[in-house]
């Protein structure tokens, strides 16, 4: 017979995939980003000097990036997908497009983003002071069919809090990184950096995750 927690557990989980948008959300969350930088990189090569260049550039990015992250939207409410992620992910675009035109820097498009990671640093370190460690939550939800049967064991434990804290690190040096070069105002290296600390730092990190949690659930006996 299921105890409390364990039947408590899979709504909880199920609002949790809801917020974050799960592994296809978070892909397209970075589509948008990804065609501003290839946008200002390419038009910045294109064009040889005309009048305020720098403002022009911005500009076409800056729309291109707006029209694929409505594009994404409109995608999902065609499928009957959930629009609550994508949605988050419209404002988040909107807000970066709106300082970046305000400002006239290219810069501000990423301000948004990394407070953003902030946050995930912020919530990532505070599942562990709570005892409900992010990674773990998120591993009942994508690879655990809703079952938290992990908290039963104490190694599971230790190594889900290990994992999150992890995560936590690398995206505060993500957050660190991108930061620096905000500062420093190197717009062209910080969209650079966005990407490459993106999918491939997201994908290692998934990869190791994986590892490591089936490399324990195998050395651990079954739960009766």
């Amino acid at each position: 017979m299921k105890s409390t927690t364990e039947e408590e557990l899979p709504p909880f989980a199920e609002q949790m995939s809801q917020q974050l948008g799960g592994l296809k959300g978070i892909i397209e969350s970075g589509i948008p980003v990804t065609v501003f930088v290839i946008a200002n990189l390419v038009l910045g090569w294109a064009m040889p000097s005309p009048p305020a260049p720098d403002r022009f550039t911005l500009k076409i990015a800056i729309i291109a990036a707006v029209v694929v992250a409505v594009g994404i939207a409109l995608l999902r409410l065609a499928r009957k997908e959930s629009m609550r992620f994508a949605i988050n992910g419209l404002f988040g675009i909107a807000l970066g497009a709106w300082l970046a035109w305000d400002t006239g820097e290219e810069r501000a498009f990423y301000l948004p983003g990394i407070f953003i990671t902030l946050g995930y640093v912020v919530l990532l370190f505070g599942s562990i002071v709570i005892g409900h460690p992010l990674v773990g939550w998120l591993w009942t939800i994508i690879a655990n069919g809703g079952k938290g049967d992990w908290r039963a064991e104490v190694r599971q434990r230790r190594l889900f809090g290990w994992l999150t804290g992890l995560w936590a690190t690398v995206f505060l040096l993500k957050a660190s990184i991108q930061s620096a070069l905000y500062y420093a105002d190197y717009a062209t290296a910080l969209g650079v950096a966005r990407i490459a600390l993106g999918y491939p730092v997201f994908a290692l990190l998934i990869a190791v995750s994986f590892w490591a949690i089936r490399r324990v659930r195998r050395e651990e006996p079954a739960l009766s």
